[in-house]
């Protein structure tokens, strides 16, 4: 492996908005059972619509935390209280 491919492999990868993530993977799932798709295909659809899938459940679970931490303060007003995240759950 070069250093190059090293370099670009060691940066953090940004993930796509919830909404764009779920539209790709729908689409991936549309292809993977509308097409005949030699096996190389498949596997790479497999293993994008993995990810993709991932992608979505971490940003599903964090709006549920914030929904659960949103609470009345004294006014009644809403507000939201700030949450740690364990870097576990971020890495899986």
């Amino acid at each position: 492996m070069s250093k190059s491919s090293r370099a670009a492999d060691d940066t953090p990868k940004t993930h796509p908005p919830f909404e764009e993530a779920l539209k790709k993977l729908e689409s991936i799932v549309a292809a993977m059972e509308s097409e005949e798709l030699p096996l190389e295909s498949l596997l790479a659809k497999y293993e994008e619509g993995t990810r993709l899938a991932q992608i979505c459940q971490a940003k599903l679970a964090e709006a549920e935390l914030k929904i659960q931490q949103l609470e009345k303060n004294a006014a009644g007003e809403l507000k939201l209280d700030p949450f740690e995240q364990e870097q576990d759950e971020t890495s899986r």
